[in-house]
């Protein structure tokens, strides 16, 4: 009886545990970049091969995945104990070492791309498809996959960087 008070929940439920979260993270991860990537190449394909408008895929629609794509080799590349280092050692926030605070500006600089990334993706959605009435799906579905592209890339950012800090039940810090 008072292991039924115990329990949260009605039916028995259990998280999974780190391994398995950790490879369903990276697994997830691999599959929205390659759907992302898959969208955007789609667009240019469809570009150049099929677009029969005279609006195409340029120089300019590249860039928001290209930032994207940098900004998460950026972010996936931080180590989390980089970020807390300072935290970890002292028990408080109240200075920053010099690994500490490079590693924080750096995963700043990568979050600024992937955000640069996304936003430029929206605004060549509406400054070239949107504003200069090219609303019809053929022509139109060229910004919304880059659009699309950007989102999936920016998840699997998420995706790759819970799994790269999930800790591992088997791992020990041996530290003299």
């Amino acid at each position: 009886m008072e292991q039924e008070q115990a329990r949260l929940f009605r039916f028995p439920f259990s998280l999974p545990n780190s391994v398995v979260t950790r490879k369903l993270s990276v697994y997830t991860a691999g599959a929205l970049y390659a759907i992302g990537f898959w969208l955007f190449l789609d667009c240019v394909l469809y570009s150049k091969n099929a677009n029969g408008s005279e609006v195409h895929v340029t120089f300019v629609d590249w860039i928001p995945i290209i930032c994207n794509s940098l900004g998460m080799l950026i972010v996936s590349s931080i180590d989390k104990d980089r970020l807390l280092e300072d935290v970890l050692g002292s028990g408080s926030f109240a200075g920053t070492s010099q690994k500490a605070w490079q590693a924080q500006a750096v995963l700043f600089f990568g979050f600024a791309l992937q955000a640069g990334g996304l936003s430029g993706s929206f605004a060549v959605l509406v400054l070239k498809f949107l504003v200069n009435g090219y609303n019809r799906y053929p022509t139109l579905g060229m910004g919304i996959n880059n659009v699309l592209g950007n989102i999936c890339i920016v998840f699997s950012c998420v995706f790759l960087w819970v799994a790269h800090n999930i800790e591992d039940e088997y791992s020990y810090s041996l530290t003299l």
